[in-house]
């Protein structure tokens, strides 16, 4: 079961999220086969989702993150609930690229940089609050830190992480976010970013032994804070049987009646999560007459 973690300095200037996201980025690979370029990829988009589903306030709320850079994985897909479970997934599962010049996974390369970080949060209003920004470095942590400073004019630091082992599995997988709230005082921006220069990268902490509460604690060395609360985090998809009858009817009569009169058993996939959804002839003429009343 993997955790999160929030914690706020004592003057209430600043707070920092952090993740131990592992065991969710571990099903998502088994769910989807990944690459390891994509595993990174996505792992990290995962990481970033379930941080910014905890900040919301609604018990039903979520945030959806999509990112389309143009590389060759496609378009990336993660979605998060409040309490910080992610489910997501990709257009190109497998894409094999050469290490980069510092010898790690491209994943810059497969996510590409032409195009756009897309941020819905649903918090029960009308309509969804959508926010963009273009992609900046493909890298994720860097383009989800300039989301917050361009579309909601947060100085933030972002931080993720995927460590894939040899057989593709995944061993490690985390991250942390750090906002600056009005007021912060100069000496509090100082300390942090002087731990921004001398901590470890996420999963070298992880691989060490260190829990969310202690990258949480060391990347807010020096000062004050008590903590706020705490989540356990899967990776957990919400499809059922009537949330795709739902989306069947919302086709409209003409296309279940084509449907129906074909004869055959319709097939619908979650794309979170791979289950198949099976309708027969008669399981869409029922809907049919369900859309009626």
């Amino acid at each position: 079961m993997g955790k999160i973690v929030r914690y706020i300095t004592e003057d209430g200037s600043a707070f920092v999220i952090a993740a131990d996201t592992t065991d969710a980025v571990y099903e998502m690979e088994q769910i989807h086969k990944t690459s390891a370029v994509n595993t990174a990829a996505l792992g990290r988009l995962l990481t970033a989702a379930s941080m910014m589903g905890v900040m919301l306030k609604g018990k039903d709320d979520s945030v959806t993150l999509r990112l389309n850079g143009n590389g060759p994985a496609g378009t990336l897909i993660a979605v998060s609930d409040s309490s910080g479970n992610v489910r997501g997934y990709l257009q190109n599962p497998v894409v094999e690229l050469p290490l980069n010049d510092k010898g790690k996974l491209d994943v810059r390369g497969t996510v590409g940089t032409d195009g756009y970080l897309f941020v819905m949060k649903d918090m029960g209003m009308k309509e969804p609050y959508i926010g963009q920004t273009q992609i900046v470095s493909g890298e994720i942590a860097e383009d989800i830190t300039n989301y917050f400073a361009t579309s909601e004019q947060t100085p933030s630091v972002c931080a993720l992480g995927v460590l894939v082992n040899p057989d593709l599995t995944v061993s490690k997988a985390g991250g942390f976010i750090i906002q600056l709230l009005p007021g912060c005082p100069d000496e509090t921006i100082t300390a942090i970013e002087n731990n921004m220069q001398n901590i470890k990268p996420v999963t070298v902490m992880l691989s060490e032994g260190m829990s969310a509460d202690d990258i949480a604690k060391k990347a807010m060395e020096g000062l004050s804070v008590e903590k706020l609360d705490e989540s356990n985090i899967s990776y957990r998809c919400n499809c059922s049987r009537e949330k795709v009858a739902a989306a069947l009817i919302s086709t409209g009569e003409k296309s279940l009646t084509e449907m129906a009169e074909a004869g055959e058993n319709t097939e619908v996939e979650c794309h979170f999560c791979n289950k198949k959804y099976v309708f027969t002839p008669d399981d869409i003429r029922t809907l049919i007459k369900n859309s009626k009343c």
